[in-house]
């Protein structure tokens, strides 16, 4: 029985203004080459956060700006799916039921967001757990997990290792739990990962080495939470 990674997959990669249909064929390559199964939960990228906030300039809802954000996910994933090919399920699933159902009968199932106020980081975990993996890598444009926004702060200091406890610490501090702000891993997904004991891989996306490392668990240049 093939060992199951679940990716959370940035949407900031799969379209950050237009599909990267480059960066989808050779992640596709590389991850079609790995001895796994794979859960991939694809979040909405640079069209979801529009979207959201041209509901919130309406005057709607952050759960409305949520919804909003959610069907720009899986319409990313649907991209990461038909790179994918046949290995993959071609309609995206709604529920993690669906999806633990569609495990059954492809090697890659991919998936966009589920609920208003919950993120792709989260839907990972949560899928992790519904698939039983043990092990989430999360791609992002983010090398790792930083004491600060590396972006902002060029003196923030890269975390190699880290605890539960300290993950979560940090994802307390700077999880604004709206569309498009949340730290590089949300709250909610730091506690999920540490009450099922889910080892956690932060790497650059674009860095094929690295993730092709994170999903076998070696080292690589980003962070370990475990």
């Amino acid at each position: 029985m093939q060992e199951t990674v679940v990716l959370s997959l940035g949407g900031s990669l799969v379209n950050p203004g237009k599909p990267d249909h480059a960066y989808l064929s050779s992640i596709s390559k590389l991850l079609s080459e790995l001895p796994y199964r794979f859960g991939i939960v694809v979040g909405g990228g640079k069209p979801a956060r529009v979207a959201a906030e041209m509901v919130r300039k309406r005057g709607g809802s952050e759960f409305e700006a949520d919804e909003a954000a959610i069907k720009h996910t899986k319409k990313n994933a649907l991209l990461v799916a038909k790179a994918i090919g046949k290995e993959a399920n071609q309609a995206i699933p709604e529920s993690f039921s669906s999806a633990r159902k569609l495990s059954k009968k492809h090697r890659f199932v991919v998936m966009g967001g589920t609920i208003p106020g919950i993120t792709t980081d989260s839907d990972a975990v949560l899928l992790a757990e519904c698939l039983k993996a043990k092990r989430v890598v999360n791609l992002s444009n983010i090398d790792g997990v930083y004491s600060d926004n590396p972006s902002r702060n060029p003196q923030a200091k890269k975390f190699r290792r880290l605890g539960y406890a300290q993950l979560i610490g940090l994802a307390g501090k700077n999880d604004m739990r709206k569309a498009g702000t949340h730290f590089v891993f949300d709250f909610l997904a730091c506690k999920l990962a540490a009450r099922s004991s889910i080892e956690v891989h932060f790497v650059h996306g674009k860095s094929l080495s690295d993730v092709r490392k994170a999903v076998e668990g070696k080292p690589h240049r980003g962070t370990v939470v475990k």
